[in-house]
């Protein structure tokens, strides 16, 4: 059984899908297996089968989101430790190696990343100081942004047994999701090196195919609220509430800005279901209705 699964779903994205591969491949630690998931992709992205042949265990399945194609990943995998990473995204050789390391140094530790190298629009650019990646209690950050990128991390097992798989009714932000699950309950371990590259800026990204990506984040802080509540700390249930309705108030000013009278609607009923502590799962999956546009 090999110590990591690592995990690469995939889009329409074959030549940036054959770099993810090969960065992987390149890993000075050969401790994996590298399961790609196609999720129903139409660019010819099947002919990595034969290309890599022997090297890779490719599973096809109609399109049905990232979500899914990382959860198939996932329940395929056969290793005591996932490995994410995004078809866009490369690693650094020494990756596997020092999550290797770091595992073997920090045994109560389920869950942890390595910094970025950041590349938008084909230029290095540097991350915001509100981006600038944490380790231990990082709840508090990651309710108001997605503090844990999905190419970088690493989990075990017990992590997946314990809070569950990506979200598969959330089209974006199924990361942030998974995240605000976890964070209240488990210190994230952090190695202080880039171990990984973000490519940014093109069309086909989640952010830029759905706007208005505040509607699943809010979403996801109703839910946890619901599901969770009661095992968070008084003080987490309290930055939560208050999260979810400064983002609901933002919605809503949108909402009215554009005169969008269906949103305002949902959003109406949003914020008074938050004002009376109610977070009712039929409240927050209206959340799903909101239309993106005018």
């Amino acid at each position: 059984m090999p110590l990591f699964s690592i995990v690469i779903p995939s889009y329409n994205r074959r030549e940036k899908l054959i770099n993810a591969i090969d960065s992987v491949l390149a890993q000075d630690c050969r401790d994996f297996e590298l399961i790609v998931v196609d999720d129903g992709s139409t660019d010819g992205t099947e002919s990595v089968e034969t290309a890599y042949h022997g090297k890779i265990r490719y599973i096809y399945q109609e399109n049905r989101g990232v979500s899914s194609a990382r959860n198939r990943g996932i329940a395929e995998s056969r290793s005591p430790y996932i490995a994410l990473l995004d078809s866009d995204d490369t690693w650094n050789s020494s990756k596997l190696r020092r999550d290797s390391e770091f595992i073997n140094s920090n045994p109560g530790i389920l869950i942890h990343q390595s910094e970025d190298i950041w590349i938008r629009n084909c230029k290095r650019v540097n991350p915001g100081n509100k981006h600038l990646k944490t380790e231990g209690d990082i709840f508090s950050e990651s309710l108001r942004l997605c503090m844990i990128s999905p190419s970088s991390v690493v989990f075990s097992d017990e992590i997946i047994e314990r809070y569950g798989l990506f979200d598969e009714l959330l089209p974006a932000c199924e990361d942030y999701d998974l995240w605000l699950r976890i964070t209240p309950f488990e210190r994230i371990g952090l190695i202080r090196e880039k171990l990984i590259t973000r490519h940014a800026g093109h069309n086909d990204q989640l952010s830029s195919l759905h706007p208005l990506m505040d509607r699943f984040r809010l979403y996801s802080i109703m839910k946890l609220l619901d599901t969770s509540g009661e095992k968070l700390k008084p003080e987490q249930r309290e930055e939560a509430l208050s999260v979810a309705i400064e983002k609901a108030r933002i919605l809503m000013a949108g909402s009215r800005k554009r005169e969008n009278q269906h949103n305002v609607a949902i959003m109406e009923d949003i914020l008074s279901s938050l004002e009376h502590g109610v977070y009712k799962k039929k409240n927050y999956l209206s959340l799903l209705q909101l239309q993106p546009r005018p």
